[in-house]
């Protein structure tokens, strides 16, 4: 089933479930082939995507689009361009045509213009080869970690789908979760923002790909193979955050995934509100808010009932400048007290 890739190393906890300090655990059992598989370097998430499938497949469709419109360009590109170059080649190997230019025989206001005209036809191939051309082909050739195209190819469309997410660059920041508490700290920061349930709820896993994660598609096709395998049940891979650390392994982040009634009703509430924006046209302030919810609260030294304050007017402020009342719109569409409540 797994595949072995470069720079993954088969490597077994060393102290398996001895002194591993909370919230922090050896990886089930069931994971271990997957698990051997992973990076060390990189941090992976892995959940449940239960959005719908037909969700999904329209999502999909719009990247389909955007790098079939891109390679067309291409086509088109090549097709009115090579030959150009082409008769510029057969130029300089001493075979005069239309595009050969005799230096010497020319006045500068003829030659300048010219000079300029070809440097910005280079130029523009240039671009279009380095930063555009390798989104077509990594979208349906990618290897390393394989490509969206073989994912869906191989998985398909599906109502519950495993969604995987490897960390990028600021993984360099996490050396030690376990003994070095700034590792810890930033570790946490990120994957707790990675996990909010507001996120995962509101977003289908192909839109999960940002600065600091991107989707891993040879984990999630291995994933998927094991499920349908019968290795691993689905609910295996319901939420799993997995770091290497140098003495005891891979670890995994001990989540409780049961919600208390409370915390339903919590969600339950801010679904309302952020309905209620909408009708206003004012869905931008919602995410808005979150974000400024989240990034508060992975703050050093936590989000206190003090720094609540100052965060809640913070926010009165925001909506107040597109004419909204946070509190009355609150009572309004979920029908208790506004932002104390929060």
């Amino acid at each position: 089933m797994a595949r072995q890739r470069k720079g993954a190393k088969a490597t077994a906890p060393k102290k398996k479930g001895l002194g591993i300090p909370a919230p922090f655990k050896t990886p089930p059992e069931v994971l271990q082939p997957l698990i051997e598989t992973l990076e060390e370097e990189h941090i992976y998430i892995l959940h449940i995507d239960d959005k719908p499938a037909d969700l999904k497949r329209n999502v999909f469709l719009v990247p389909v689009l955007m790098n079939v419109a891109i390679a067309a360009l291409f086509v088109w590109r090549m097709y009115y361009i090579l030959p150009w170059y082409l008769r510029l080649l057969t130029s300089t190997l001493g075979y005069a045509n239309e595009t050969t230019l005799v230096a010497a025989e020319m006045e500068w206001e003829d030659l300048l213009p010219e000079i300029a005209r070809r440097s910005g036809q280079f130029i523009i191939d240039l671009i279009l080869y380095v930063f555009v051309w390798p989104w077509p082909f990594e979208f349906v050739f990618g290897g390393q970690h394989s490509n969206p195209a073989s994912w869906r190819y191989i998985t398909g469309f599906r109502d519950r789908e495993i969604v995987a997410r490897r960390s990028r660059g600021w993984d360099k920041a996490v050396r030690d979760v376990i003994n070095d508490g700034n590792s810890k700290d930033v570790f946490m920061a990120y994957v707790g923002l990675a996990t909010s349930p507001m996120l995962m709820q509101e977003k289908t896993g192909y839109l999960l790909m940002n600065k600091e994660w991107n989707l891993d598609w040879h984990v999630m096709i291995d994933a998927t193979e094991m499920v349908d395998k019968k290795m691993a049940a689905l609910e295996a891979f319901r939420l799993v955050v997995l770091v290497h650390q140098e003495e005891h392994g891979w670890l995994v982040v001990d989540h409780k995934v049961e919600e208390t009634a409370e915390e339903d009703e919590r969600r339950r509430q801010i679904f309302l509100f952020r309905d209620a924006l909408s009708a206003l046209g004012k869905e931008n302030l919602f995410y808005r808010w979150i974000e400024i919810i989240q990034f508060e609260a992975s703050q050093p030294g936590g989000f206190a009932a003090e720094k609540q304050e100052v965060v809640a007017q913070q926010v009165r402020d925001l909506f107040q400048k597109e004419g909204v009342d946070f509190d009355a719109l609150w009572k309004e569409s979920v029908g208790t007290d506004g932002i104390q409540t929060m």
